[in-house]
């Protein structure tokens, strides 16, 4: 891979890194134990019946959230320790290099474009 390419990878896993763990900070508490895991905070907003069905709702999205935030977030931490162990950009699956283009797009990719369409049986 293009040095100067990964460089522009890496800067951007970071950043992205660093936005999600701000989103996160806003609606959880990370895990004393576990620095990776966060939990949902429940919302107070009163104690009135619809307040009340307010906060579920709330609490209900955040952990929904919460959820795709830390998946976002460990598929970048894993992208990143790739990098780190000069194992990034090379298939899962095939162990071939994963095409350039893909991971200046999508850098969390850890198949190539022809492994993906397989999985989703887009391809025999």
């Amino acid at each position: 891979m293009d040095p100067k390419n990964l460089k522009i990878i890496k800067d951007k896993l970071l950043a992205e890194e660093k936005q999600l763990q701000d989103r996160l900070s806003w609606f959880t508490v990370q895990d004393k134990d576990n620095p990776d895991d966060f939990h949902a905070r429940f919302p107070n907003y009163g104690d009135k019946e619809d307040e009340n069905a307010a906060e579920v709702a709330a609490y209900s999205d955040r952990l929904s959230m919460e959820h795709t935030v830390e998946t976002d977030l460990r598929d970048i931490r894993k992208a990143l320790a790739s990098i780190e162990k000069g194992t990034y950009g090379i298939c899962q699956y095939c162990k071939n290099p994963i095409e350039e283009q893909r991971l200046l797009i999508r850098p969390t990719s850890s198949s190539c474009v022809q492994c993906k369409k397989k999985l989703k049986g887009e391809q025999a």
